[in-house]
């Protein structure tokens, strides 16, 4: 009896998955465990792995589709079994590759011959059921905009075209017309190129813009004496195992995670127009640069871990935003967001609030500044910016300043933050 693949719940929150690349194919034999395909939601990538050991019978959904969580994906079987039942409603089986020893040269096609309405003269890629689909609604499916992976044009790209009321251009051009075409110039080689968003690049969009036209944000600069964290950090590198890997950062997180519980309206959502969602505890929001683009894995309930696990957890969280192999359910509930550029050699900068957070905290580099010793002196000392956005509809900026305050203390006192 043939066997369904579901498409997999990456997570609580997902609701579909987009298909990135079909690993096997029809006919291919298959074990549980292999690869079937590659699959990713707004944020990660994923492999999904067969639950079942045969012959691939049928693909019902193919690259660049999205496809619901837990609706049959393809079937496994014995070859010759009949998988029509297991068949979504809707879905198309796709067709098998033909085999090499069968293929044969494609000849030239004659001049007056109309070229189907599918085949975009702008190259533009398109999955196969979105080719189909625009075969049979005779339109052009090179005019559809790409919503897939990598800017493919999927299904619902050529539906939406076909109710926006587009009509595939006309076929071939006559015949007098070739030798002209024959004889036309080489177009010069284009001096850019357009790049469509990743999906990824597109949710960033909209959260950054929604952020700044739903939010009243006020950024306030601090800056605080780094010397203690500095020590600390050369007393650890001295140590062995996980303690030599402990960063300044970590060190900002921990403090963070002990002093912003003391000011609730900065740990917290903003809920509606009225409304603000204070947290008993905290879940801290930490931004990575993968090569997807950002992303903020979350460290729940940061208040009641040590600077060791902070630092940790972190780090395993980083290595996974970057892999693409994270879960989604990592990457929300945070209560408050830091963003760290100091390594790149930000000195003030005005982060956006991640929604519906009321706060995120930039981290900058370290610059040497001078002031006066208490001999009457100027000496120099190292210090660390510090960038803070609130939301000015839930946090004023008095409540701000004195958090800031509140936290250059910490750090600039940061042993005796950890005996607290």
């Amino acid at each position: 009896m043939a066997n369904a693949v579901l498409m997999p719940k990456a997570g609580i929150t997902v609701e579909s998955c987009i298909i990135g690349k079909w690993e096997k194919q029809v006919g291919d034999q298959v074990a549980e465990g292999d690869v079937l395909f590659t699959y990713e939601t707004d944020k990660a990538a994923f492999e999904c792995e067969s639950t079942a050991a045969g012959v691939l019978l049928e693909i019902f959904f193919g690259d660049g589709e999205e496809v619901p969580c837990l609706v049959n994906v393809c079937a496994v079987g014995q070859p010759g079994e009949d998988c029509s039942a297991l068949r979504p409603a809707g879905a198309e089986p796709a067709a098998a590759p033909a085999p090499a020893a069968e293929a044969a040269p494609v000849p030239a096609a004659a001049p007056d011959a109309a070229a189907p309405a599918a085949q975009a003269v702008s190259g533009a890629p398109a999955s196969p059921r979105a080719r189909k689909l625009a075969e049979r609604a005779g339109v052009d499916v090179s005019l559809a905009g790409g919503t897939g992976p990598n800017g493919r044009i999927i299904e619902r790209d050529v539906r939406r075209l076909m109710e926006e009321g587009a009509q595939a251009a006309s076929a071939a051009p006559a015949q007098t017309a070739a030798p002209a075409a024959a004889a036309a110039p080489a177009a010069a080689e284009a001096e850019y190129e357009d790049v469509k968003f990743s999906n990824i690049r597109k949710v960033i969009a909209r959260g950054m813009v929604t952020s700044l036209q739903t939010m009243a944000q006020l950024t306030e600069h601090f800056t605080f004496d780094a010397t203690a964290i500095q020590n600390y950090r050369k007393l650890l590198k001295g140590m062995e195992g996980d303690y030599a890997g402990i960063t300044l950062g970590d060190m900002l997180l921990y403090a963070v995670s002990r002093t912003i519980l003391d000011y609730p309206d900065l740990n917290a959502n903003s809920i509606g127009d009225d409304t603000v969602r204070h947290f008993k505890h905290v879940n801290l929001g930490v931004a990575v640069d993968t090569p997807r683009g950002l992303m903020v894995p979350t460290i729940f309930n940061a208040d009641r871990k040590s600077l060791l696990d902070i630092s940790r957890e972190v780090k395993e969280l980083a290595a996974g935003a970057r892999s693409g192999k994270i879960s989604p359910d990592l990457l929300s509930g945070g209560t408050f967001t830091v963003t760290n550029l100091g390594s790149a050699g930000v000195e003030m900068f005005t982060p956006v609030i991640n929604p519906p957070q009321t706060g995120i905290l930039g981290v900058c580099g370290i610059t040497q500044r001078v002031r006066a010793g208490k001999d009457g002196q100027i000496a120099l000392y190292p210090a660390m910016g510090l960038s803070l956005t609130v939301d000015h509809r839930v946090v004023d900026g008095a409540p701000a300043a004195y958090f800031m305050k509140a936290l250059c203390r910490n750090l600039e006192q940061f042993t005796a933050l950890l005996a607290l």
